[in-house]
């Protein structure tokens, strides 16, 4: 007696012939029915060609306890929303990573430009006079106000005011391509 794969409600494929039945009967459909999902024909095959695969392979305890349609139809879409949510994960990552090999390479970049204006700033640093020079270095990176710069050298709050803005404005030429950066950095070493 011939089994009709698509009536029984609970059945179990015996045979090839059960089987190349159930896949000639469901295949087309369900391809369909998974490219909704999908909208990607290559991939919905896939999917259910892997449905197919897996009722081939476990077979014999395989027990389909509800309308074989049913089952077929059920596992496509799960094994859809599988793709999907794995296709998600997947372009999630893939962004993370262009963001994080983005900002790696942003920041390596930062760090040598940041070395190089340092490098810059030293080697104009000691071009200056030796009074102009003192006086930048106890303001700008041993942090002293002025009226302390003062005392410390032995002038007047005024010659230390003079002597910042003649170090401010060689330091501004020198530096011209590295302005913004520049700004930046002593705007942070002074507060």
């Amino acid at each position: 007696m011939e089994h009709d794969v698509t009536e029984h409600k609970t059945h179990q494929i015996r045979s090839k012939g059960e089987f190349e039945v159930l896949f000639n009967t469901f295949y087309s459909s369900l391809c369909s029915y998974a490219n909704g999902f999908l909208n990607d024909l290559d991939a919905s095959e896939e999917v259910v060609q892997e449905v197919m695969f897996k009722i081939w392979v476990h077979r014999e305890r395989l027990v389909i306890t509800s309308s074989v349609r049913s089952y077929l139809f059920r596992a496509v879409r799960n094994g859809c929303l599988n793709l999907m949510k794995h296709i998600t994960i997947r372009e999630e990552y893939k962004s993370y990573k262009e963001r994080e090999d983005s900002t790696l390479q942003r920041s390596h970049e930062e760090e040598m430009m940041v070395t190089e204006l340092e490098i810059k700033i030293r080697e104009a640093i000691d071009r200056l006079p030796l009074e102009r020079r003192r006086v930048f270095i106890l303001s700008r990176y041993d942090g002293l106000t002025y009226r302390e710069i003062a005392e410390k050298m032995g002038i007047s709050v005024k010659t230390v005011e003079n002597q910042m803005g003649s170090a401010l404005r060689f330091l501004r030429e020198e530096l011209a391509e590295y302005l913004p950066l520049f700004l930046w950095l002593f705007y942070f070493m002074e507060n």
